[in-house]
């Protein structure tokens, strides 16, 4: 009965796309995608490249702006704002405050090079935040503990190992406390030795629970572990989504199972 869904309603998604798509020109790279996190939910987006899955995730870090639809943040509208009751687009000054909730890692780390690493980590909250020096350091001190660098704080990137870095670029968009986390492909320039203390530090922070996090991923063991749900991308849609159980031992669709077996196949021929 209603009962039953009422619950489920009372939550609102933390995140929101709504009949997102995108366009490159001609090329249509996402086709109405439809997607809500829950705030605290992990959800993993695989796929093959060029399927659409980083447009996804940039999006959300005000990168790549839709061509049609919307997408909100607890709520409130990220590429849009209201104007006398309709929707038209953002302008600067709201996307600089929205950009606030989203903690965002990438690739290539981004950190600035002739900075400390406390440095690099207070910026933002002291300009975005307004932080005073005292605070913005405490909570600098506070994330670094948290990802086992805190004896790294006068150090500069040169001197960090690329595990090193990625454990800072993550103690910098944490200190932001922001409402969910974009993670994208954040092990896969790094060499393998090293994935496994940058798996770990998201492991804890997934654990706590409290923050909405965005994982595009192609490490699957860490999607099977981490996710709440595994969300598979091909062609610009969303062709199958449900939990790492689900996903990866019993797919539906002959296109996530053939994902899966070249995936498998590649993993295997490079043991």
């Amino acid at each position: 009965g209603a009962n039953k869904w009422g619950v489920i309603l009372m939550i609102m998604p933390m995140v929101k796309y709504t009949g997102v798509t995108k366009s490159f020109g001609d090329r249509e790279v996402l086709k109405g995608i439809d997607l809500d996190i829950a705030p605290g939910e992990k959800v993993a987006i695989i796929g093959p490249s060029g399927s659409g899955k980083t447009t996804l995730g940039r999006m959300l870090m005000t990168l790549e702006e839709p061509t049609t639809g919307t997408i909100e943040i607890d709520g409130v509208h990220l590429w849009h704002m209201s104007k006398k009751g309709r929707l038209v687009r953002a302008n600067e000054k709201h996307l600089h405050e929205m950009r606030g909730h989203v903690g965002m890692v990438f690739q290539h780390f981004n950190l600035f090079p002739h900075r400390t690493v406390l440095q690099n980590i207070t910026e933002a909250p002291r300009r975005v935040l307004k932080l005073s020096k005292e605070e913005a350091e405490e909570r600098a001190f506070e994330m670094l503990r948290k990802v086992g660098l805190d004896d790294k704080l006068a150090d500069y990137p040169a001197q960090l190992s690329g595990g090193q870095k990625q454990r800072v670029a993550m103690a910098r968009a944490l200190v932001m406390r922001p409402k969910v986390m974009v993670l994208d492909e954040v092990t896969s320039a790094l060499d393998p030795e090293l994935v496994g203390e940058v798996l770990e530090v998201i492991r804890e922070i997934a654990d706590e629970g409290e923050m909405a996090m965005m994982l595009i991923t192609h490490e699957m063991d860490f999607a099977k572990e981490i996710a709440d749900r595994v969300i598979f991308c091909a062609d610009g849609n969303i062709v199958e989504e449900g939990t790492p159980e689900a996903i990866f031992e019993h797919p539906q669709t002959e296109r996530l199972q053939s994902f899966l077996k070249r995936f498998r196949s590649a993993v295997y021929s490079m043991a």
